[in-house]
């Protein structure tokens, strides 16, 4: 158990951090996709294939005097039979999880002692690299460990867990049971989760059970929550001015410009202390507080008073101005940086009249606002490989209804579709005016419209919902359509997390308010705002949809694209035969689906499995791996019964490889 009030805390300093977080953590998730395209156990060359698979995972398995990605390549060029072994150990998940890691690291031990003892100090098998495999390899079973994230992390919580600095594998399975109980609770956090969904692309893992995302919180905790909520400045900092002399100052026009004093102005209305993202957000401009000029301004103040003005920051090599007292720990991260003005100078500020300092000029120049790639029909028959007549039709229904649901097989390129089609209505690539979401079975009305949730005091406030915000969003920008987009939409009791508002997002009824349960206020669905959903129909643990669904949705089935104009140019681009081949026995493996009473057309192979290939990449290991990891499988699941059917039709598309 652990503090869960705690972890609030920790998800709110991470969602305001997450694009810094994310340029910097992403190769985690690209590293697990490209694990999973490339990992053969098979492969002729074993050798090249583990190198090639783990290209990505840099400082995963290579850190300072830490080298177990070097030591694998070592044994492999040794003894590749028994390091394949060590791995056909590792994976099978019918052993104990103890058991495979210590026969794992006896037998690291057993190459160093036998093939280079001299020069081979270390193996480098630790619990933390052994688990970086373990991920690699089932990134949805599996978290990457490593025992100081796991310790702050527990710290920082409150855990009754507290891991052990140790190499055995209990303590390794113990602080997997601590991540498990985090992310049973980010499984509540549905706007972190639609954050990382709209972040994704098709580089990365889908992670669809958040093992990577609750791994990269852990790292967050170790390695910055501290600096984002705990901000550093120099206690000793006694170079200033009095309130006078910075009256004097303000009302010289000759030392600071417009510009200068609208940042100690948004400073100053925020408190006197906030992050460049935190103005940036609420002011609407990329703020940079230190690139604006505050050392160029300090210069200025030193040459009018003769004053010593500046303080050596001598661990980073900077000069920062008595305009304000330092910033956080985290230097080196772009907009992270967390200024304080000096108590003196916003007393001045107070005194001294800015009425002539506009709110929400640029610290340098007038900014445009940035031009968005243009979008057009074309873009989306190029990119989707539907048909012509099937996108007008698909964009006449969500024009009638407003509310349309994308279902079909996995495969077809439901969630890729939807958002290339609000881009083509919209005429142009604005994210800004989409929202991304998946529901689950224990998403809520309080999630998704408003309610009440713990805050930092121990208490609990009233909180908006991500689709009342959205709406609210949209109805200020009146003469622009928005798109709410929701995976899995099937999974969701509709009656539920809609609540009041399961009614008005009929189109008839947009015009008409209902009262909010929380707040009894009248509110509305804006006439502007499309929803599009979509629902895998291959999944047969879920029952038959909710007639509220059916009602308020017009249902449109995507198929496989195959015979699409966009899907056959691509396939001409490819120049590959074999590709051609495969392509055919997919077809006809798909009218045998089609065919078949116990499934059916909602069970159609996609073509999105195909996607994403260039000429120099379409190769016959890559269609392999295609074949054997995402064909193969969804056909055993298909004729999970029946598997005389399945084999006889995954042995057809594997003679299109080896043939």
């Amino acid at each position: 158990m652990f503090n869960k009030e705690k972890l609030a805390d920790v998800l709110s300093a991470y969602k305001k951090r997450f694009d810094i977080q994310w340029k910097d953590e992403k190769y985690k998730w690209e590293a697990a996709r490209h694990f999973q395209d490339n990992w053969d156990i098979d492969a002729d060359d074993f050798l090249e294939m583990f190198m090639r698979s783990t290209e990505k995972m840099f400082n995963l398995l290579a850190s300072m005097n830490n080298y177990p990605r070097g030591m694998i390549k070592e044994f492999a060029k040794a003894d590749s039979k028994t390091v394949r072994e060590m791995f056909v150990n590792l994976y099978n998940e019918d052993l104990p999880l103890t058991e495979r890691i210590d026969t794992f690291r006896n037998k690291a031990e057993e190459l160093r002692l036998k093939y280079n003892p001299g020069s081979w100090n270390n193996h480098y098998q630790s619990t933390n690299a052994i688990s970086v495999y373990l991920w690699a390899r089932f990134p949805e079973k599996y978290y990457i460990y490593k025992y100081s994230e796991v310790r702050a992390a527990a710290k920082e919580l409150e855990s009754d867990f507290v891991p052990k600095k140790t190499a055995d594998a209990d303590n390794l399975i113990e602080s997997y049971k601590f991540y498990d109980e985090i992310c049973s609770e980010l499984l509540k956090e549905h706007s972190i989760i639609s954050i990382l969904s709209c972040a994704k692309d098709k580089e990365c893992y889908p992670d669809h059970d958040f093992r990577t995302l609750t791994a990269d919180i852990a790292f967050y905790i170790n390695r910055n929550y501290k600096n984002d909520t705990e901000p550093w400045f120099p206690k000793d900092y006694t170079p200033g001015f009095s309130v006078k002399q910075w009256v004097d100052l303000l009302n010289d026009g000759t030392i600071f410009t417009e510009s200068s004093l609208e940042i100690m102005k948004r400073m100053k209305d925020y408190g006197g202390a906030a992050t460049c993202k935190e103005l940036s957000e609420n002011y609407g401009e990329n703020v940079n507080f230190y690139n604006s000029g505050s050392s160029f301004l300090a210069k200025r103040i030193a040459q009018k008073t003769g004053c010593p003005v500046m303080e050596r920051d001598t661990e980073n090599s900077r000069w920062w101005p008595i305009l304000y007292i330092g910033r956080s720990a985290d230097k080196y991260t772009s907009g992270s940086y967390i200024w304080k003005l000096r108590d003196e100078l916003k007393q001045a500020l107070d005194i001294v009249d800015l009425s002539h300092v506009k709110l929400y000029v640029d610290f340098n120049e007038e900014q445009e606002e940035p031009i968005k790639d243009k979008y057009t029909k074309q873009d989306f028959l190029n990119e989707v490989y539907l048909s012509e007549a099937d996108y007008d039709t698909l964009k006449e229904l969500l024009d009638h209804k407003q509310n349309i649901i994308l279902q079909g097989a996995p495969g077809v390129g439901k969630t890729y579709a939807a958002k290339r089609l609000a881009y083509s209505i919209m005429g142009e690539k604005d994210d800004s005016r989409i929202e991304f979401i998946q529901f689950h079975q224990n998403y809520s009305y309080e999630d998704f419209i408003m309610g009440y949730k713990p805050n930092a005091d121990g208490g609990f406030e009233l909180k908006n919902g991500i689709f009342y915000t959205f709406c609210n969003k949209a109805k200020n920008d009146p003469d622009r359509k928005y798109f709410f987009i929701i995976d899995e939409i099937n999974r969701g009791n509709m009656s539920k997390i809609f609540g009041e508002l399961l009614m008005l997002i009929e189109k008839d009824y947009r015009k008409e308010a209902a009262k909010l349960a929380y707040t009894g206020k009248e509110f509305n669905v804006p006439e502007n705002l499309y929803l599009i959903g979509m629902m895998n129909t291959a999944d047969r643990s879920l029952a038959m949809i909710d007639y509220a669904l059916r009602r308020r949705f017009a249902f449109f089935t995507m198929t496989p694209g195959f015979d699409s104009d966009g899907f056959k140019k691509y396939k001409a681009e490819l120049e590959n035969p074999m590709f051609d081949e495969l392509i055919k026995k997919v077809c006809e493996l798909n009218e045998t689906i089609k065919k078949d009473d116990s499934l059916g057309e909602g069970f159609l192979i996609g073509h999105s499995y195909f996607c994403s290939l260039k000429k120099d990449t379409c190769t016959k290991e890559k269609l392999r791996m295609i074949v054997k990891y995402d064909i193969i499988p969804t056909l055993k699941e298909y004729w999970f019964d029946n598997k005389a059917e399945a084999d006889k039709h995954s042995n057809e598309l594997t003679g299109v490889i080896n043939g």
